[in-house]
């Protein structure tokens, strides 16, 4: 079988999309989460773009083994010279280095001719070859350029040393059938085409970022470049969860052969969803709450019979249990571990009777406590407020809009008390948590919603703010809606420097 490649551009692509900033600390667990589903190559980020994102791919580099570390660049020295450097500590590090190629980008952005398109390519594949000996090049807009201008740039950034060839489809213009045809040309037409990788990066602006890639997979391409839950620019990126499972179902068809573990991508999926404040649509494809649910009655009876008359993956495949335990206050430990590994952790021995005080905590305020419950109290929904702890909240409503609210915060140690007067009681919260903190802070997106079931079902806040010139996301759970939501705007002011 034809071993494909998987690369992971969440942390890059995904990121640079979100319209927030990523801490390190954030970085890092998604990217051993990825580590731990199989993905072969990991674009950790754009060092030359902040120092944020230096550190970031430097640290990724350094913690994360058994998979090759990349960073991005333009065709520009100093790029390459910071990624190189950024990635000294990488077990296994590669170079992503790439210039617009369609006229329309060659004319209007770069104002350059094509010459000098294709000298400032080479240029910057010899230099990052001086540093590392795994350099792939990306010629972005591949798709609306001139093919045999295409042909001509992979051709002599190959002889300059370029170890992956990457044909993306950066504004997702392409239908499926042509962009076969253009991976198909390139295997063709560019004669050293036998010495590197071919690698594709479809965006989804009009839906067909998947079936792109896997035309593509067809056609011959041996990498895939995508992100968890296809999130990117405008319309996203290719989902790599459903180029995995489109190979997994039909794999005589593709004759692919990959290194992933296809349990961990629900894992993967909440963990990145959790992070970025990326909500699943419930209708997504694969990991989607709607993905597994059969509500018509035909259905259901076709399921009842046999299960593949209507579903073509056991969700088990994914890491989605099929058998719905409920626990309880009276539930222990050994059923709450049971349930925990089911569902993909591992807690050690050590942190069971911490996590059973916490189950049992939550037990007291609900009933039933469902899988997505434990998957809270895992971690995958509770922020960790970095010097600030929402320790207590008073709200007192007069008419239908005015709200007093008293917040006590914990501040690196230190308890502070404060009150404010808002437009409705999660207004009112907020102010007091500015009055507390002193910072001047926007709020730019705000929305809840339940995670779990029941009448005491948790609240999963999500808060968008913007301060310094950039965007933080916060989140917050609990089953009383306002303390969630206190919790959220904390976890997003706490990641101001």
């Amino acid at each position: 079988m034809r071993r494909l490649y998987l690369f992971d551009t969440t942390l890059r692509d995904g990121e640079q999309s979100l319209g927030i900033t990523l801490n390190v600390r954030e970085k890092l667990e998604i990217a051993k989460q990825l580590a731990t589903l199989g993905v072969d190559i990991l674009e950790a980020g754009f060092p030359a773009s902040s120092p944020g994102d230096f550190e970031s791919v430097k640290i990724i580099g350094r913690e994360v083994k058994g998979i090759t570390v990349c960073g991005l660049t333009r065709c520009v020295k100093k790029d390459i010279d910071l990624c190189a450097e950024a990635l000294k500590e990488a077990e296994d590090p590669r170079i992503h280095t790439g210039i617009a190629v369609s006229p329309i980008h060659m004319e209007k952005k770069l104002r350059l001719k094509p010459e000098q398109v294709i000298q400032k390519a080479e240029e910057a594949v010899r230099h990052a070859k001086k540093y590392l000996n795994d350099v792939e090049f990306y010629a972005e807009d591949a798709f609306r350029s001139d093919y045999d201008f295409l042909a001509k740039i992979f051709e002599r950034v190959i002889a300059a040393g370029a170890t992956v060839v990457n044909i993306p489809d950066t504004v997702g213009y392409a239908t499926p059938w042509e962009f076969g045809e253009l991976v198909s040309y390139i295997k063709t037409n560019v004669p050293n085409i036998d010495r590197v990788k071919i690698s594709v990066h479809c965006h989804n602006d009009l839906g067909m970022a998947t079936a792109n890639t896997l035309a593509g997979v067809m056609a011959g391409a041996d990498q895939v470049e995508g992100t968890i839950n296809g999130i990117g620019e405008r319309a996203g990126n290719t989902a790599l969860e459903e180029v995995i499972m489109a190979m997994y179902t039909q794999k005589n068809r593709y004759g692919i052969d990959l290194a992933v573990n296809p349990r961990e991508i629900a894992a993967t999926s909440r963990l990145v969803s959790s992070i970025t404040g990326v909500p699943v649509p419930s209708h997504k494809a694969i990991v989607g709450t709607n993905a597994f649910m059969h509500a018509s009655g035909i259905h259901q009876d076709g399921i009842l019979k046999e299960k593949q008359t209507y579903e073509i993956i056991d969700p088990e495949i994914i890491g989605v249990p099929r058998n719905q335990i409920v626990l309880s206050a009276r539930s222990g430990r050994h059923a709450l571990k049971h349930r925990l590994e089911e569902l993909g952790y591992k807690p050690e021995d050590s942190q069971m009777n911490t996590l059973y005080e916490e189950f049992l905590l939550l037990a007291d305020k609900k009933q039933e406590i469902y899988d997505e419950d434990l998957h809270v109290l895992m971690g995958t929904g509770i922020p960790e407020q970095n010097g600030i702890k929402v320790k207590n909240i008073s709200v007192a409503t007069s008419g239908k809009q005015s709200a007093t609210a008293a917040v006590t915060l914990e501040i690196q140690g230190t308890e502070i008390t404060d009150a404010a007067i808002g437009n409705g009681p999660v207004d009112a919260v907020f102010k007091a948590i500015d009055r507390i903190t002193g910072k001047e802070v926007r709020l730019e997106d705000y929305s809840i919603k339940s995670v779990s079931r029941g009448k005491e079902a948790l609240g999963n806040a999500t808060v968008k703010i913007f301060a310094d010139g950039n965007y933080y996301v916060g989140k917050g759970v609990s089953t009383d809606v306002i303390d969630a939501s206190a919790h959220a705007y904390a976890d997003a002011i706490s990641k101001l420097n």
